[in-house]
């Protein structure tokens, strides 16, 4: 716990007896040395194979000396926009900028550069014209090709372009970054290192590139969304390390990009061995002054237990980042870790998270997919679980007994999402009574994401009557076990395949739960997912059939709208909605109206809400209280704001590295078995 910060000025490094550092790592973050940050698992990783790094956190990208701190690195560069796009970083789905920034110092925002990893790989090669620069993280993964760009709304080159570097390291880079590293030591030159998987070059000649799948030119993707929907599943059906193909991507002037296949999986071991390297666990104490950095607030006591997803759900790019064959850490692993916990004097005996993407996923989900890969043209989960799916959470199942019988662990939360559909793939019903027992202080969240069949088919994610089995189950178990506890369902508003007629269903579901999310995310249209090219192409680019995509401002207010039909303010918005789906059957007086109609043409007060009584809106009030009388410490994993084992940037609804935090921009309210509960802010979603 208290390992040695790596050196962030030179004289740091002198006192080390070093005169030159081997590795510049830049980072859009804050330094915080701990395995939930990529800037702290990539530079321990270096030093553990015998490599000097130096860090240099949130340079000022307008000032060329504030990356000379070390001077000119002995191999090169490592550019990092931190745990989260940039963007995302830095704007809501509305494109309104965020009001602060949980990785950095005292949550300050502004503290880096729109497309930071551009930014900074420029401001690097303008003092440095010929050392190498490598840039990774989740903004470089997920920019690795050409990709559509939501802020500035057109097709963006790839980033390898844009930022003046010399090579990409994507996706999880403990393999490529060492083998890069252990290239330049030799003494190649990095035009010559073209042949690392997890990796993408630039070249102009493709004489030696004899095993490529060719994509459509960037020119031809900016002329014709059709091509970039074509590419992109080319793309998607090659981003498994087993299957994957070489890409090449052709740009004017004689450039092409080549996409390397993804890096092999990590063996439990090997990741084992990750998580062991001597992180100091906690933020620089330069950043003490300003309060620290809050994102190391709830990873301090989370255990990240495994990597990858095969819920390949269509708003998130964890299968074009992690990919699908699910990776994870020994029980001994975290238990050891979980250990080091109770040496903190901020440590309180809750560990607030054991999870990854999704918590529950603990193996691949078959046993061909570690020597065949997965495949490339079906899902694992959707539209139903495949017959090969070998379902089990005995494994998952022991590292949870095992926390909960270490001294001084009073609480094991489960906050990085459960796949409930999975859950209930489990004959057995061992794992959801222990959940309910154990891992759930009063809320558990779950994803359904929608209640209409068509949109949820467009999103990959099962259909709503799982759903409702799953609530069903849910609700029984708590009643077995005598608990009052709520099921907090996630819901996403305008995503593709979503028409005011799908919203209208969405709104109904609500009414008849007795339910009004407090806030309710918008689709937002990140890099490099299913959903971002179903938005700027109009197409699926599995099937290139159309996609009918919702995307004016207005359009988008009007469905979120619908399901807080019950807020005041919305009522000329449901109004609207309703009158263009042709349903104002639902403006009225009857129990089953959203709004009422006008009086006197005055204004209107609103919707029906909890006013309409009966057993529901009992419930709603009743559960609203319960969840409010709860214990602080009981209610803890209600909290919003807070760092999650879910991989950064990767989904588009709110994205965040896995390795750090994710936030959520709404306040939902839950229900069990149909009774709705206030919720404190939500935590990650499958």
């Amino acid at each position: 716990m208290n390992a040695e910060f790596l050196p962030v000025t030179m004289e740091e490094a002198r006192e080390r007896g070093w005169d030159q550092v081997d590795f510049v790592y830049v980072s859009g973050d804050a330094y915080v040395d701990h395995p939930s940050f990529g800037a702290a698992i990539i530079t321990r990783v270096l030093e553990a194979n015998g490599y000097k790094v130096g860090v240099i956190a949130q340079p000022d990208w307008k000032d060329p000396e504030s990356i000379s701190v070390f001077g000119e690195p002995r191999l090169g560069f490592l550019v990092s926009a931190g745990n989260m796009d940039s963007m995302v970083n830095h704007y809501t789905s509305s494109k309104k900028p965020r009001r602060s920034d949980a990785y950095s110092p005292g949550g300050k925002a502004g503290m880096r550069p729109n497309h930071a990893a551009a930014v900074y790989g420029n401001l690097i090669r303008r003092s440095y014209k010929n050392t190498p620069i490598i840039v990774g993280g989740i903004e470089a993964s997920l920019r690795r090709l050409a990709h559509y760009d939501y802020w500035s709304d057109k097709l963006k080159r790839s980033i390898l372009l844009d930022s003046g570097a010399d090579i990409v390291s994507y996706g999880m880079g403990e393999r490529s970054i060492v083998e890069i590293a252990d290239a330049l030591a030799s003494g190649l030159s990095i035009e010559d290192i073209t042949f690392i998987d997890g990796t993408v070059y630039k070249t102009r000649s493709l004489d030696y590139v004899y095993d490529a799948v060719t994509l459509p030119s960037f020119e031809r993707m900016q002329q014709d969304k059709l091509a970039y929907a074509e590419s992109f599943g080319v793309q998607y059906r090659n981003s498994d390390p087993f299957t994957g193909k070489r890409l090449v991507e052709e740009y004017p002037h004689g450039v092409y990009v080549v996409q390397n296949p993804p890096s092999k999986p990590l063996s439990r071991g090997e990741l084992d061995a990750v998580y062991r390297l001597p992180y100091a666990r906690t933020y620089h104490p330069m950043y003490e002054a300003e309060g620290g950095v809050p994102a190391i607030t709830e990873v301090k006591f989370s255990l990240a237990s495994s990597r990858g997803c095969f819920g390949e759900c269509s708003f998130c790019a964890l299968t074009f980042h992690q990919g699908r064959i699910v990776q994870s850490r020994s029980k001994e692993s975290l238990v050891e870790e979980a250990k080091l916990f109770a040496d903190d004097p901020d440590f309180k005996g809750y560990i607030h998270d054991v999870g990854g993407p999704t918590a529950n996923f603990r193996a691949p989900a078959c046993r061909k997919q570690m020597s065949h890969g997965a495949c490339p043209h079906k899902s694992c989960l959707f539209p139903e679980p495949c017959k090969k799916l070998e379902v089990d959470h005995e494994d998952y199942l022991g590292v949870l007994r095992s926390l909960r019988a270490l001294p001084g662990v009073k609480k094991v939360f489960i906050r990085s999402g459960v796949r409930f559909d999975y859950a209930l793939a489990d004959p057995d019903d061992t794992f959801i009574r222990e959940l309910c027992e154990h891992h759930v202080s009063g809320q558990l969240k779950v994803a359904p994401e929608h209640v209409s069949d068509a949109v949820l088919s467009v999103m990959g994610k099962p259909r709503n009557e799982v759903y409702e089995r799953f609530r069903k189950r849910y609700a029984r178990v708590n009643a077995d076990l005598g608990k009052k506890q709520y099921l907090v369902p996630y819901l996403m508003s305008s995503h593709p395949g979503s028409t005011l007629k799908e919203a209208v269903e969405l709104a109904e579901y609500c009414r008849d739960l007795g339910y009004m999310p407090e806030q309710i995310q918008d689709f937002y249209p990140t890099p490099s997912t299913i959903s971002t090219c179903m938005y700027y192409t109009g197409v699926d680019p599995r099937t290139m059939k159309p996609v009918y995509t919702p995307k004016s401002t207005h359009e988008k207010a009007l469905q979120r709208a619908l399901i807080q039909y019950r807020d005041p303010k919305n009522y000329d918005l449901v109004v609207e909605a309703l009158r263009k789906a042709g349903r104002e059957d639902l403006i009225g007086f009857d129990e089953h109206c959203l709004v009422r109609p006008r009086k006197g043409g005055g204004k209107q007060a609103g919707g029906q809400g909890d006013k309409r009584g009966g057993k529901q809106g009992a419930q709603s009030r009743s559960g609203a209280r319960d969840a409010k009388q709860r214990p602080r410490s009981e209610r803890a994993d209600a909290r919003d704001g807070k760092p999650r084992s879910r991989k950064a940037g990767t989904d588009s609804r709110d994205t965040r590295d896995d390795r750090g935090p994710k936030r959520s921009r709404r306040r939902p309210e839950g229900a069990a078995g149909g009774s709705p509960a206030r919720s404190k802010k939500g935590s990650s979603r499958r």
